[in-house]
């Protein structure tokens, strides 16, 4: 595999998700499986090398330098088998890991100690997993704090060598390194302390490439730990130690050649996220007429496909969209319509009929001035929520009942899934409130704050919500779908937050909520609205689904590419062995 190989195999493959981190994967992989690099009949087998790693071995612990290291835990006690995952080149040999370098794990003084411990570089260097998930370089010398030369005694922290191969075991399993200059580790590592160093590098990469291997030997269950014996039984695909050099030296290269691919990428990105940011703030502009705005929207939504490669995109549109919807941008206004104004006298005399037919409860809004938070069409008008919505919960009945949770509820599609049937004895102590089609339910507590759902059909049983709802109801005058828009907008989503009240279950109570402003539009408007943001809500999804399609796709052709290049690298090197074997016959 050599940089110009590994190029056109990325412009193949550019697009698919990860794309260079799988990269980096399928490169490690070929490193390991001895594909990445030609093999030289000249070099010393690795079994020879084995040897004087196994002497050397033998000779650290006669002299004192290094504890009987401890022993493997052998394949039938669960240590996973690499020998049969794939070939390796006849000059390579397997073993386990605990034949080239010893097993060290870590410790920590007690917390409560501050004796145990020193600021960096004033004593001695000890690191956890979380200095090394913070490390971008392969190499670290140094963690957020040190151990004291006290801490260090009075734990079961290692101070071990430069050279040394860092591994961690827990919490996460698998970040790697290797340690620029002695030191000590907390439990959370199973290091390896090489036999020979000149051996660190290529272990560190072999390690990278076996960590969902290794991984997989972990036991525990609050979290994953892999135990000392089992990281020293992993099976090691160990090569001659001059083709250890040429791998290292080929890996970096092209590890580089990732580097450069990915900030080549991460720069299109943010081109692309530029792009999209202008034209949403375009839609966003305040100052903006609305034909103006109008003409942006339309010049987004042509150009969506091509501003669009992301789910998170396509969000921001939908967010994008409720607000021009709620600020009368979305479509155009009607001089013959009917006046919000005078809409709002005819939900008022709505709700009064209501009321005093039973129908509806009757609620005081509190009077509560303030600055509009944006300025409207002159058909359009201010009011607050408890004007132009009413709330119909009743007493729940005393008969079985459709009982609607708060986390049946779709956000997307703003539609209650799946509500279950109650009798009264079962219901939630906090369930009193009756719904009926054509109200719109809205969750004032978190962690569900910004579910709203319209109810658009007659359940039977009576469907009831919990008193954590409210229940709004337009009176037939606004439509149910356009007071999810606003509710689901960001200008409303903001005030709420504003107004949340508590600290382990933050809620906006019902006086608060009902003050709230809400802008007004013609109902003839409100019908064209809601057709409108329906239309490019409908366009978005299926944006969306085909964005996850064709990374669906994208992921499935790349996983088709890399098993061709797996498959040519093996049949040619099972045809140098052929010739190999034929040419010594």
């Amino acid at each position: 595999m050599n940089a110009d190989r590994l190029l056109g195999l990325y412009h193949r493959m550019a697009d698919a998700p990860d794309a260079v981190a799988r990269l980096r994967r399928f490169v490690l992989d070929l490193a390991v499986r001895g594909q990445l690099v030609e093999q030289d009949p000249s070099d010393e087998p690795a079994t020879k090398l084995l040897k004087r790693l196994e002497a050397e071995k033998h000779r650290m612990v006669r002299a004192g330098e290094l504890r009987k290291p401890r022993k493997p835990r052998s394949v039938a006690s669960g240590t996973m088998d690499l020998e049969v995952a794939f070939r390796i080149p006849a000059s390579w040999c397997w073993c386990r890991l605990a034949a080239i370098g010893a097993i060290v794990g870590g410790g920590t003084p007690r917390a409560s100690d501050a004796r145990s411990f020193a600021a960096p570089g004033e004593g001695v260097a000890w690191l956890t997993p979380r200095d090394l998930g913070g490390c971008r370089s392969l190499y670290i010398g140094r963690g957020s704090r040190d151990l004291s030369p006290r801490g260090l005694d009075r734990s079961a922290a290692t101070l071990m060598p430069a050279g040394t191969v860092l591994f961690s075991s827990r919490a996460p399993v698998g970040y790697v390194a290797i340690a620029a200059n002695p030191v000590a580790t907390n439990q959370g590592f199973k290091s390896v302390v090489p036999y020979d160093f000149d051996c660190s590098r290529y272990i560190a990469l072999a390690l990278q490439s076996l960590v969902s291997e290794i991984e997989a030997t972990a036991s525990g269950t609050t979290f994953k730990e892999v135990s000392g014996g089992r990281m020293a039984g992993v099976p090691f695909p160990l090569p001659p130690l001059a083709e250890q050099h040429r791998i290292v030296a080929k890996v970096d290269e092209l590890m580089a050649l990732c580097d450069r691919l990915e900030g080549a990428r991460s720069a299109r990105e943010g081109t692309r996220d530029r792009l999209t940011k202008a034209s949403h703030d375009l839609l966003r502009d305040t100052n903006a007429g609305a034909r103006k705005c109008r003409d942006h929207a339309r010049f987004v939504v042509d150009a969506l496909p091509a501003l669009t490669d992301r789910s998170d995109q396509v969000e921001d549109l939908r967010r994008t969209i409720l607000s021009l919807a709620v600020r009368g941008k979305l479509v155009e206004q009607d001089p013959s319509d009917e006046q919000a104004s005078e809409l709002l006298k005819r939900i008022e005399a709505e709700k009064a009929r209501l009321v005093k037919g039973g129908e509806m409860r009757k609620r005081k809004v509190a009077s509560r001035p303030g600055e509009p938070p944006f300025s409207l069409p002159a058909t359009w008008h201010w009011a607050r929520i408890g004007d132009v919505v009413g709330d119909r919960g009743q007493k729940v009945p005393d008969r079985p009942f459709t009982y609607i949770d708060v986390t049946a509820i779709d956000k997307k599609a703003g539609l209650v899934a799946g509500p279950r049937v109650l009798k009264p004895a079962e219901a939630p102590s906090r369930a009193r409130k009756v719904a009926r089609r054509g109200d719109v339910v809205y969750s004032c507590v978190r962690p569900y704050l910004l579910n709203v759902a319209i109810i658009e059909e007659d359940f039977e049983p009576a469907p009831i919500v919990s008193t954590a709802f409210e229940i709004l109801n337009g009176c037939g005058l606004v439509l149910p779908r356009y007071t999810w828009i606003v509710l689901r907008s960001s200008f409303m989503i903001e005030r709420v937050e504003e107004s949340q009240r508590g600290q382990a279950y933050p809620a906006i109570k019902s006086t608060d909520f009902v003050v709230l402003p809400f802008p007004l539009p013609p109902l003839a408007e409100q019908h064209r609205i809601v057709a409108r943001v329906d239309g490019l809500m409908a366009l978005c999804d299926r944006l969306e689904a085909g964005l996850r399609v064709a990374e669906d796709t994208r992921g499935l052709l790349l996983d088709s590419l890399l098993h061709e290049v797996h498959a040519s690298h093996e049949t040619a090197r099972m045809r140098d062995v052929s010739g190999v074997a034929s040419a010594g016959a």
